[in-house]
């Protein structure tokens, strides 16, 4: 199925930037201790 004459090609999507890593103030992550992230939120169960 090839799509309308009308339409242009799409252009290519950029490739995502490296994540960057920040620097908990306080120094403790708290995701780094085995907690689950929810939202950006750690949540413990």
């Amino acid at each position: 199925m090839k799509p309308p004459a009308y339409l242009t090609p799409s252009p290519p999507v950029p490739k995502p930037e490296p994540a960057r890593e920040t620097r908990d103030p306080l120094g403790q992550n708290p995701t780094r201790y085995g907690d689950w992230e929810l939202k950006g939120i750690a949540v413990d169960f």
